[in-house]
């Protein structure tokens, strides 16, 4: 039997500290823009709660290019920031200056030099205890809302369109592409073999895609311009549901298994909290003897939180499971977290039923409907 934490591949919940690096190329003559903007900003940024330290470093080989290196007390206080609409207020004045940026995020396993022999014995936590174990997989999502009434229309897009090529590069390979809607509100999940970034790059090139974007930019509740760079740049940062926990059994084969995806809509402020509850009850259901679930991955924004799952079988065989809860706590635990009110954030009903293991009628936790699901054949 495979241990845990050879199938978490991912998980923004173990405690280590967090490094970002934020790789950038600066339009030419940019520099001195760019400098007097990261000083206006960086106090702010430096009392964001979690955050421990940045710098900001120039190449000496080529000018235009930058970094800035940050370091968090752990994962989550940096995902609540960066998703935030008040970092991408913050970063606007940075971002006019920049011709191609890269963000790069790594758990902190070990540490040496002067600085860390000489901390307390009791500050000295925060390292990731053990490397994870993956399938070279990066899985990545993105949301949005469309216009009340154009859901069918928007459902008929995103479900007839041509898949672009799978291989990016040598190196790169786009896996699979899941697309799931819930009311008004579209998920679209990816996996990637790779570079995501690169993958995103020749998605966005590829002009089937580029037909289907367009199609449905008259629909879409958040205007964009995909011709802009900066709003195109601003509509996807918006759009990003961060994949922050990611666990598979073994056997796990597209063919035997069934894909869903549930939508969990939490009181405000709750959605991290949410995704832990999840993300802890995944593993703790692994070796359960009715579990059918062989992968999960837990994606959050805000308090929006989506649970995909790959299951063998019917998820309804063992519908506590398949809500991410099992026992009567995690059940309790689970209904504190949600917003039991009537607006999720969503319009219009869907194909899917409002599900919850606490209470058949609430509105808080949905199946999404299925839209399309597509995967690469391995020799593409």
């Amino acid at each position: 039997m495979t241990a845990l934490s050879q199938r978490v591949s991912q998980s923004a919940f173990d405690g280590s500290r967090l490094r970002v690096v934020l790789l950038m190329d600066l339009h030419d003559g940019a520099q001195e823009q760019f400098l007097e903007a990261y000083d206006h900003l960086r106090d702010d940024v430096a009392a964001v709660p979690g955050h421990l330290s940045d710098q900001l470093c120039q190449s000496f080989e080529n000018p235009s290019q930058w970094l800035v290196t940050s370091e968090w007390e752990d994962a989550p206080s940096f995902l609540a920031w960066v998703n935030s609409d008040e970092h991408v207020e913050t970063v606007k004045p940075l971002s006019r200056c920049v011709r191609e940026m890269r963000s790069l995020r790594y758990s902190v396993l070990r540490e040496t030099g002067r600085s860390y022999t000489e901390m307390p014995e009791r500050s000295r936590g925060g390292l990731q205890v053990s490397p994870r174990l993956g399938d070279g997989v990066v899985r990545h999502a993105l949301t949005f809302t469309v216009r009340p009434g154009s859901e069918q229309a928007v459902a008929n897009i995103l479900a007839g369109y041509t898949s672009p090529a799978a291989q990016v590069d040598e190196y790169t390979r786009l896996r699979r592409t899941s697309l799931f809607m819930h009311g008004n509100r579209v998920v679209r999940a990816v996996e990637v073999e790779g570079d995501l970034l690169a993958a995103l790059r020749h998605v966005a090139r590829q002009p089937e895609i580029r037909a289907v974007e367009e199609a449905i930019n008259p629909y879409l509740e958040e205007d964009r311009d995909l011709d802009d760079p900066q709003s195109a740049r601003l509509f996807f940062t918006r759009a990003a549901l961060p994949a922050v926990h990611h666990m598979a059994t073994d056997g796990l084969e597209h063919g035997s298994t069934t894909r869903h995806a549930l939508y969990y809509q939490a009181k405000e402020g709750g959605g991290m909290a949410l995704a832990r509850l999840l993300a802890h009850q995944d593993e703790a259901a692994a070796n359960h003897p009715h579990n059918s679930i062989v992968g999960s991955t837990v994606f959050q924004r805000d308090d929006i939180v989506v649970r995909l799952i790959d299951v063998r079988g019917r998820p309804d065989a063992h519908p506590s499971l398949s809500f991410g809860v099992d026992t009567e706590r995690q059940k309790a635990s689970l209904a504190r977290l949600l917003d039991h009110g009537t607006d999720d954030g969503t319009s219009g009903s869907t194909h899917g039923v409002a599900l919850h293991p606490c209470d058949p009628s609430s509105p808080s936790v949905h199946e999404m409907q299925l839209i399309t699901d597509r995967c690469a054949s391995p020799e593409a």
